[in-house]
């Protein structure tokens, strides 16, 4: 399955907020802010450490989009 973080990238402009500024609050590394812009995995400790700064859920920061393979599974 990938991820996408457009929601979160969108949470940060409707709050007029930088990827700085989220790795000041969150307490998460540049590496990670960069790992999520290339929509790559990331800890999930550093989902909750995010969701904790931003107060808001994981739902409203990460979408799951499956793959074929999943869904052919899914499907059988």
């Amino acid at each position: 399955m990938a991820v996408n973080y457009m929601k979160l990238w969108h949470l940060l402009l409707d709050r007029g907020l930088k990827k700085v500024d989220l790795e000041r609050m969150s307490g998460i590394s540049h590496y990670t802010t960069k790992r999520m812009t290339r929509n790559q995995n990331i800890p999930t400790d550093d989902l909750g450490r995010i969701c904790l700064a931003l107060e808001c859920k994981v739902e409203d920061i990460i979408e799951f989009i499956p793959d074929e393979s999943f869904i052919a599974v899914q499907n059988n």
